[in-house]
């Protein structure tokens, strides 16, 4: 899946490697140049540091917490520092890579930062040395793993622990994590069959859960939060409509102004692992991650709710699997299964974390892709219900509690589709004409 490098590309290859790299590192520093247009250098200093040794549990927002600029900036640092970390493990930028690298930009803006990340991705590839297997292998574990920041974060600020202690005790856990991520990962993707594209969330929502046991065991317990910004609907829709725009232009330019690969996207069920580069190309990938951008943003305005740091990081995350098995065609379905169920359980569907359900729960877009428009509407509704009440297993020191929750529908929800699935091909079978060959085949097989 995650490839190596080639010491003897072609130019060619080497060319369409730099571009994407190019590109993601516009993306960083277009946020951090954003991020002055809304406070000063020193505002943005101040920020972040309060940012890096702050407690970043669910639902902590930076916009909040500090101030846009110093969000915008942290959101800049840590695609930079992701960009960094795939060159260090030499690996081909492709589809997992984007969703990975776009996932940690989101999820900046509420959760991550240099501080608490480090760790994780430090264990995942330590985990690699041990194991003698290339660094690349680990490396979607050293960026998608990064979900349990809010662990190192909470045991080094928040429990009352002495200094320098805490903050050994916070990044010895995070290491730790981070060293069991990626066998763990590599485990758990059978148990959701890959129609869960957040397979890391489910698995650090599993080592989540024990570290907050363990902690609980002790006396020690941690309380979900809920800062959130408001306000801001006007200059991030210019902003974010902006960016998008701008996507959707490069992808056809890059296209030549066609949608060459675009059907072939659409198809595709979005299963693990689906990587959308090979699929359909560079052009083709990036103006399926903007129709998906334009589309969330539209979704959240639509619904009369706030653009804030939760529903940025949802956004982005939509957009980064926009190169890594979600289209227009799959995602549909999971948004009218949370809405519809929003409204039937009487939740507020303005609310983040309604809003926020519908955006992660898009993880579940391969069952959509796979078993039809009705199968996704029914595990849309089937997360709303289980990810508004699984937080407390884990505390919120995993941030990818929808990936979490999409690991259980899909793994409850897949065997009795697949069921259905096989009855109604046997029963087309059993209406269709007998095809002499599969006669042959059947008294063979007896």
């Amino acid at each position: 899946m995650i490839q190596k490098r080639q010491p003897t590309m072609s130019g060619a290859e080497e060319l369409y490697e730099r571009l994407k790299f190019r590109l993601l590192t516009g993306f960083a520093l277009l946020m951090g140049g954003v991020a002055f247009l809304f406070n000063s250098p020193r505002e943005i200093y101040e920020g972040n540091l309060t940012i890096m040794a702050s407690p970043a549990n669910l639902l902590t927002d930076y916009m909040a917490l500090t101030n846009v600029g110093a969000a915008l900036f942290n959101v800049s640092l840590m695609t930079l520092q992701a960009l960094w970390i795939v060159r260090m493990a030499d690996a081909k930028i492709n589809g997992p890579v984007i969703a990975g690298i776009l996932t940690i930009a989101g999820f900046a803006f509420f959760g991550k930062n240099l501080f608490n990340s480090m760790p994780i991705s430090i264990g995942a590839f330590t985990y690699a040395k041990v194991t003698k297997v290339p660094m690349h292998k680990s490396l979607l574990a050293a960026l998608f793993g990064t979900a349990l920041a809010p662990l190192v974060s909470e045991l080094s600020f928040s429990l009352g622990i002495g200094q320098p202690y805490g903050v050994l005790l916070g990044l010895g856990a995070g290491f730790v994590s981070g060293f069991l991520i990626p066998p763990l990962a590599h485990h758990f993707v059978t148990f959701t069959r890959g129609f869960s594209l957040y397979n890391v969330g489910f698995t650090c929502g599993i080592i989540g859960t024990v570290f907050i046991s363990l902690m609980r065991n002790f006396g020690f317990e941690i309380e979900t939060v809920n800062i959130l910004a408001s306000g801001y609907n006007g200059p991030f829709s210019v902003l974010l409509y902006s960016l998008f725009s701008g996507m959707f232009l490069i992808g056809l330019w890059l296209n030549g102004w066609s949608f060459n690969g675009l059907k072939r996207i659409m198809r595709h069920s979005g299963q693990l692992s689906t990587d959308y580069l090979e699929l359909g190309g560079l052009g083709a990938t990036l103006i399926n991650m903007a129709l998906l951008g334009f589309l969330a943003t539209t979704y959240i305005l639509l619904m009369g709710g706030e653009i804030n740091g939760p529903v940025l990081g949802g956004i982005f995350t939509v957009i980064g699997f926009g190169a890594f098995g979600k289209n227009i065609k799959n995602v549909l379905p999971i948004l009218i299964g949370v809405t519809l169920m929003g409204r039937l359980n009487y939740q507020d569907n303005q609310s983040t974390i309604v809003l926020i359900s519908a955006l992660f729960g898009t993880t579940l877009a391969p069952l959509a892709g796979r078993y039809g428009n009705i199968a996704g509407i029914i595990a849309g509704a089937m997360h709303l219900t289980l990810v508004m009440n699984i937080g407390y297993l884990h505390g919120g020191v995993n941030l990818y509690n929808n990936g979490f929750s999409g690991g259980l529908v899909a793994s409850i929800l897949v065997p009795i589709l697949e069921a259905f699935h096989l009855h109604r091909a046997n029963q087309r079978a059993l209406r269709g004409p007998v095809d002499p060959a599969d006669e042959v085949e059947v008294d063979q097989a007896n």
